[in-house]
């Protein structure tokens, strides 16, 4: 099979290797595509920590496709199948994945991609969010995952206000539900607009989907007394500060949504496929960019670079 194998930083080579065998527990997957995810760029950058050559495929984690093997004591899959999994070599024709942390495909879904554990992901944000209508939620940071939770907490009835760097994203929010939307350009002009929005009381619920320390600074600003700012964001590139003072005097909740439990990663991946498939939720204007497997170099760049109009890269293969 054909593989992705990071050589160095920025650096990929499409190289040919032994098809991998299914272990008892395990399927074989034929990948269609995987999803590319901003938690591969600290390794794309090439970080200290950072080991090169990667393993065949690695960082690839957005997989679906159909089975094409089974394991021993596999059972409810068969040879041909068309599923989602969590996997971790995804970067390839072929992987791996645990019989159960595999989940089949409906009809509803012939043919559509679906990079499961992206979506089941925003649907774990949203139930550890506890959104409810009626509440104000603020969410920073427009794009893949932020325009998702904007439909699902519009959709449960909350005042969603989003806050973004680019044009582009906040007009997205507005199609996507949001009540209100707020460049993301002056740190103080945006905490004075959300006081106006807000009657003085700032919002129920804050997620910081961005990942970076301004937004994270920013959340904690915007997050009622007694509220909660859930951390959605990727926070892997270094250390945070944060502003305590404020964050006890407000008494506020702080909940990092990221999950580790794979059982919890595919439970989110369930009910993300029953919403996508009976019409509730449609992801499909959100992946704006395809690219073949040998062009892997080119969606990582744009994963990092956002270019205009850009939200979310899949790989085909």
């Amino acid at each position: 099979m054909r593989a992705a194998v990071l050589t160095g930083p920025g650096q990929i080579q499409i190289q040919a290797v032994a098809l991998p065998e299914p272990g008892p527990g395990q399927v074989r997957l034929r990948l269609e595509g995987c999803g590319v995810c901003a938690s591969n760029l600290t390794p794309w950058a090439g970080p200290e920590w950072m080991q090169y050559p990667t393993e065949p495929g690695a960082l690839g984690h957005e997989a679906w496709g159909f089975v094409d093997a089974v394991g021993e004591g596999v059972e409810g899959l068969s040879v041909g199948d068309r599923v989602a999994a969590l996997s971790y070599q995804s970067y390839a024709e072929y992987d791996l994945a645990a019989a159960d942390a595999v989940i089949p495909l409906p009809d509803a879904l012939a043919g559509r991609p679906f990079p499961g554990e992206p979506l089941g992901c925003a649907m774990n944000i949203f139930r550890r969010s506890e959104i409810e209508a009626g509440q104000t939620v603020a969410i920073i940071g427009i794009g893949f995952l932020g325009a998702i939770l904007t439909k699902l907490a519009s959709d449960a009835g909350a005042r969603v206000i989003a806050i973004s760097r680019r044009p582009f994203s906040l007009d997205l929010a507005r199609r996507m539900g949001a009540a209100e939307t707020i460049p993301m350009e002056d740190h103080h002009a945006i905490i004075d607009r959300v006081k106006e929005l807000t009657g003085g009381a700032f919002c129920d619920r804050v997620i910081e989907a961005v990942g970076k320390q301004w937004p994270l600074d920013l959340a904690g600003e915007l997050t009622r007394e007694r509220g909660k700012l859930i951390v959605a964001g990727y926070h892997q590139d270094g250390p945070r500060q944060v502003n305590m003072w404020l964050w006890n005097w407000r008494g506020i909740d702080v909940i990092n949504a990221h999950e580790r439990d794979s059982r919890v990663y595919v439970q989110g991946m369930r009910e993300a496929m029953d919403m996508i498939a009976s019409g509730r939720l449609d992801p499909s204007t959100l992946y704006t960019h395809t690219y073949p497997l040998d062009r892997l170099g080119e969606a990582l760049d744009a994963t990092r670079d956002r270019p205009d109009g850009f939200l979310k890269a899949l790989v085909t293969y």
